[in-house]
C-alpha cells in the first residue's frame, strides 16, 4: 500500500513576499536498478507587499542523509514566470527524488519589482523531506 504523508508547513517572509511550503512523501520509485524516495512539495507564494513583482529564477540546494548535494537553478518555476500584484497568491507543486529516506531543500527565488526594475532574492525556507510520519 502506498503511503502518502503530508507534513507541517514551513514559512518565510522576505520583502513582503511570503513563501509557504508543505511536503509529502510519495513512496519509492526505481530508475534502472537504483531505488529513489519520491517527495512532492507544494509552494505558495503570497505577495503581501504594495508592489507588483515577477518571479524570474529559482535556485535550490537539495541534501540527503548520504551527503549527496544537488543544485538546481533555472528560469521561473514549473515552466512559468508568474507576476504577482499586491495580495496575489501563486501556488505550484513539484517533485524531488532522494537516494536516502531523509533530506532537506532550501533556496531562493530571484524576483523583480515591475515598477522600479529592482531585482531581489526571496528566501525559500529550508524544509525537511522524510519518509516517516513523525517529526520532532
Amino acid at each position: 500500500m502506498k503511503k502518502n504523508y503530508l507534513y507541517p508547513m514551513f514559512q518565510q517572509v522576505t520583502k513582503g513576499i511570503k513563501i509557504s511550503v508543505k511536503t509529502s512523501f510519495k513512496g519509492t520509485v526505481y530508475r534502472g536498478y537504483q531505488q529513489y524516495y519520491a517527495f512532492s512539495y507544494y509552494i505558495t507564494i503570497e505577495n503581501r507587499s504594495k508592489e507588483t513583482v515577477k518571479l524570474l529564477e529559482r535556485f535550490w540546494v537539495i541534501f540527503d542523509a548520504l551527503n549527496n548535494t544537488e543544485y538546481v537553478e533555472g528560469e521561473g518555476v514549473v515552466g512559468e514566470t508568474p507576476t504577482l500584484k499586491p495580495n496575489d497568491i501563486y501556488n505550484y507543486k513539484s517533485n524531488c527524488f532522494l537516494l536516502s529516506t531523509t533530506g532537506a531543500m532550501g533556496g531562493n527565488y530571484k524576483m523583480i519589482n515591475t515598477k522600479t526594475l529592482e531585482e531581489f532574492l526571496v528566501i525559500i525556507p529550508t524544509f525537511q523531506l522524510t519518509t516517516t510520519s513523525t517529526l520532532n
